[in-house]
């Protein structure tokens, strides 16, 4: 869409209100609205001013002023408002000096794409992210001087087979057993598709929906891989359109990675694959039908993943999911088929159009477009330095013998371990001033100060079990 087309969209519609969404540092939507007669041609050259000062990890008070640059193509008419409502996505400028702001993570993936093009490599990265998230039907937590706790409830929860329902119908899902049943164990199946419904409204394609592993309300709905910047957008509206559906009817969704204890946690799979113009450039006769390019940008990939886990693991409770022994990507190997390498090459089809690598550490906790830039900022490294990954990892690695597995490389175990990955290894980062020196230690200071050390501070409930009587 161009500015023209957005006002007469305004006016056919009878649109009465504009939201201005933009993306914060870690990673959550933030917005302000204007009457619709407030926006013209001139907003989409001028931008509006905004105090950054108030944004997570932005701008000091004295330098506070900044402007939001509406993109006329993100419109879409929000499905949730009384009043006719359209929304614009925002890129985020220096009022002074005009420049693009370092910070902003739209402008990081967006140089991420321009840096590739600038390589020669690709012109097109695709991105296909699988974001799982959980449905419950109450949530309570606190954190206070003298307590901390939490509780959460689902209807579907195998917990509540012997709960006073009046009546309890049965149908409660197994621990680990949530994948694929149906209604009327499967009780979410409307909810999910009145999201998916909702998102291809809004002018998300979708592919898929479906209940997850867990036991307690975890689901997942799939869309069509699209270019980078596009992809994190999308994302933004996913997340979006999932919590408000999941809110107005009684309930409440979450991307918090391991809400549960001892049952599947929330991962986001991430696709990406390389084109230039209409051909593939992942494709080709090697291991699992792929080319040099696709083995080398593994090899990147996994050579710089414990730094990439600082951006796609970006929580302390992401590393409860990333745990040994379980199902979670935890091994810094390839494989075409073994799940539990954190890189795997899907074989569903034989189309070369198909061919791609999945990255599948990330979790839908993550700032979408700073994940997806660094992922493929990684890929390109791997390519243009023809870094090798080795051989793979087909063998069902829970069989191998403990010196065997001894030698496989692991992701970070906990959140202060990948972002000293990332303090040390982040040059690849750097390059076309994709992520900039102030982007990373701003990234590394915020998550360590504001994360890291308020968690390390605080007593844990299950400490108490732990040691009380000690």
């Amino acid at each position: 869409m161009t500015p023209q087309e957005v006002l007469a969209m305004i006016r056919e519609k009878d649109i009465k209100a504009v939201d201005l969404r933009f993306m914060d540092f870690p990673g959550v939507w933030q917005h302000f609205t204007i009457p619709a007669g407030k926006l013209d041609e001139a907003t989409f050259e001028d931008g509006l001013g905004f105090d950054g000062s108030s944004i997570r990890g932005w701008q000091t008070i004295n330098e506070s002023d900044m402007l939001l640059m509406p993109v006329p193509d993100t419109t879409f008419v929000d499905p949730f408002t009384k009043l006719p409502t359209i929304c614009l996505i925002c890129n985020i400028q220096d009022p002074i000096t005009r420049e693009d702001y370092t910070r902003d993570p739209r402008n990081v993936a967006r140089k991420t794409v321009n840096y590739l093009k600038s390589t020669g490599i690709a012109d097109t990265v695709y991105i296909g992210p699988e974001a799982e998230f959980f449905v419950f039907d109450d949530v309570r937590f606190d954190q206070t001087p003298s307590q901390g706790f939490y509780s959460i409830d689902s209807s579907e929860a195998e917990w509540n087979r012997g709960a006073d329902e009046r009546p309890n119908l049965g149908h409660k899902l197994r621990h680990k057993e949530g994948y694929f049943p149906c209604p009327p164990a499967d009780q979410l199946m409307d909810l999910r598709n009145e999201m998916m419904q909702l998102m291809i409204d809004s002018g998300i394609d979708i592919e898929a929906q479906h209940h997850e592993v867990a036991t307690a309300g975890q689901c997942e709905i799939d869309m069509k891989f699209d270019e980078l910047v596009r992809m994190g957008d999308n994302v933004c509206l996913y997340k979006y359109i999932i919590k408000n559906v999941a809110f107005q009817h009684g309930k409440t969704a979450t991307f918090m990675p391991k809400p549960l204890f001892g049952d599947n946690g929330s991962g986001m799979h991430t696709h990406i694959s390389f084109w230039k113009g209409d051909q593939p450039l992942f494709a080709g006769s090697g291991y699992a039908g792929l080319s040099d390019e696709a083995i080398f940008a593994i090899g990147g990939i996994l050579k710089h993943a414990p730094a990439i886990l600082a951006f796609s693991n970006p929580t302390t409770n992401s590393y409860k999911r990333l745990v040994p022994g379980y199902e979670a990507p935890v091994n810094l190997a390839y494989s075409q088929r073994n799940r539990s390498a954190a890189c795997r090459i899907p074989m569903y089809s034989p189309s070369p159009k198909a061919k791609r690598i999945e990255f599948r550490c990330p979790d839908p906790s993550s700032n979408p477009y700073l994940t997806f830039a660094a992922i493929t900022m990684a890929a390109i490294d791997g390519i243009q330095n023809k870094i090798h990954p080795g051989e793979p990892l087909d063998k069902n690695i829970y069989d191998l013998e403990p010196e065997e597995l001894a030698v496989v490389p692991k992701a970070p175990g906990s959140l202060a371990e990948a972002l000293d990955a990332l303090e040390k290894d982040n040059e690849f980062l750097l390059r076309g001033d994709v992520f900039t020196e102030d982007v990373i230690s701003t990234w590394i200071n915020y998550k360590r100060k504001n994360e890291v050390e308020a968690i390390n501070l605080r007593p844990h409930p299950y400490e108490f079990c732990l040691y009380y009587d000690i």
